[in-house]
């Protein structure tokens, strides 16, 4: 094959946009947009400069330069470019981020009628690297696995949930707290900028330019072109999906007004909306959009440690897997507490490439 199909390249962008999607993309938007209230498209637009436009501009970097984190970090030297990486690699991988999105999808899908407890978290992480682990092992799969039948069954549940939070709405827009009355679009800017989604970028650039390969392109000019159309769907599909539940937030202060983050105002919603059937939905939403993220961090990681590393990609996405597995096990609290001053210190440098990289 020397050019990608418009079915294809569709579900390239499809499979580009799950990778983003992930639990912390749809629990941010509801709160930011509670909090906006009547500022909410003020706050929504600083969201989508920042957690669309950052995220795009470096899968756009990536294309240019080869789809690698390698040739991003040229600037500061192949010592601490190679340092980077790994450290870039292992936050977002098997350390932090990928056990996060299977501990945040049973706590928020499955735990409300498992109930908490080791067992069935165990039991769920179990099941949920499974089938990881049964996506990642081919690929060059991917875009069949993840663009063409996962994607699918995330955007239908989406568009029955986006759709209905425009089309009946839980009430009328509701008034701004906080920051949000004096500086709305900044409030935005700096969520989007907290959802951190560029150095998942950075290392899904590798895996839109591996599945681009895998379809017989060879043409370098081609690969940068789909890499960047891929990157311009995905960005279109979270811009739309973004909007939506930042409305769905500022119209729900009615029935949530006391929620304490996204999750809250969610479920509020869903089951005023959809009953006992919501909380299903909601489930399907948040379990899919985590494994399809979780899917693309261990493929990237496989990518990268099996180039950088004497090892095959087999046995690093199968260590990756079990180490997930094993430290999703100690719980979200202790996650996050790791996590977010070793992903905020890695931010501003990926940003700094990012920028040396488009001019």
């Amino acid at each position: 094959m020397t050019h990608l199909k418009g079915f294809d390249l569709l579900a390239l962008g499809f499979m580009t946009f799950a990778l983003f999607l992930g639990a912390g993309n749809i629990i941010f938007p509801p709160s930011a947009g509670m909090a906006a209230g009547e500022h909410v498209w003020s706050a929504a637009f600083g969201f989508l400069l920042t957690g669309v436009g950052l995220p795009l501009l470096t899968v756009v970097a990536l294309a240019r330069v080869g789809g690698g984190i390698g040739r991003l970090t040229q600037p500061i030297g192949r010592r601490a470019g190679v340092a980077f990486a790994i450290a870039v690699y292992l936050a977002i991988g098997p350390l932090f981020a990928t056990p996060r999105t299977a501990v945040v999808s049973f706590e928020m899908g499955v735990a409300p009628f498992t109930g908490d407890g080791g067992v069935p978290l165990l039991i769920y992480t179990v099941a949920y690297f499974s089938v990881v682990l049964f996506l990642v092992l081919n690929p060059g799969r991917l875009v069949d696995r993840v663009g063409k039948v996962i994607t699918p069954v995330l955007l239908s549940a989406l568009l029955v949930l986006g759709g209905a939070a425009i089309f009946a709405p839980a009430g009328e827009i509701g008034s701004s707290s906080g920051e949000y009355q004096s500086a709305p679009l900044v409030q935005g800017f700096l969520q989007g900028y907290l959802t951190m989604d560029t150095l998942g970028a950075l290392v899904f650039g590798i895996v839109i330019a591996t599945a681009i390969r895998d379809r017989g392109i060879s043409d370098s000019r081609l690969v940068t072109r789909y890499s960047m159309i891929a990157g311009v769907i995905a960005a279109t599909g979270l811009s739309l999906v973004y909007l939506a539940l930042f409305y769905l937030g500022a119209t729900s202060q009615g029935i949530a007004g006391d929620a304490q983050n996204g999750v809250q105002i969610l479920t509020a919603y869903v089951q005023q909306t959809f009953g006992v059937s919501g909380s299903l939905l909601l489930a399907v939403v948040i379990t899919l959009a985590c494994l399809t993220t979780a899917v693309g961090l261990i493929t990237a990681c496989g990518e990268f440690f099996s180039d950088l590393l004497p090892v095959s990609y087999k046995t690093v996405v199968i260590v990756f897997s079990l180490f997930s597995l094993l430290v999703a096990n100690q719980g979200l609290t202790q996650l996050i507490s790791l996590s977010v001053p070793v992903l905020v210190g890695l931010y501003p440098l990926a940003i700094v490439l990012i920028a040396l990289s488009l001019f």
